[in-house]
């Protein structure tokens, strides 16, 4: 395994991945838009569930 690959599989990829999930699905919450499936899995967040609440 190199060195890149585990930082990009090891706990600072999977947290930049929750910050950029966080930030994708924020943006897309505040310009009206269903933010997209793949960044709602990342942070946990079932897709169908999420679109009962009303965004």
């Amino acid at each position: 395994m190199s060195f890149r690959q585990s930082i990009r599989d090891g706990f600072f990829g999977r947290a930049f991945a929750m910050i950029g999930a966080a930030n994708a699905v924020s943006a897309a919450i505040e310009s009206g838009r269903r933010p997209k499936a793949r960044d709602l899995q990342t942070l946990g967040i079932n897709p169908s569930a999420f679109s009962r609440i009303g965004h």
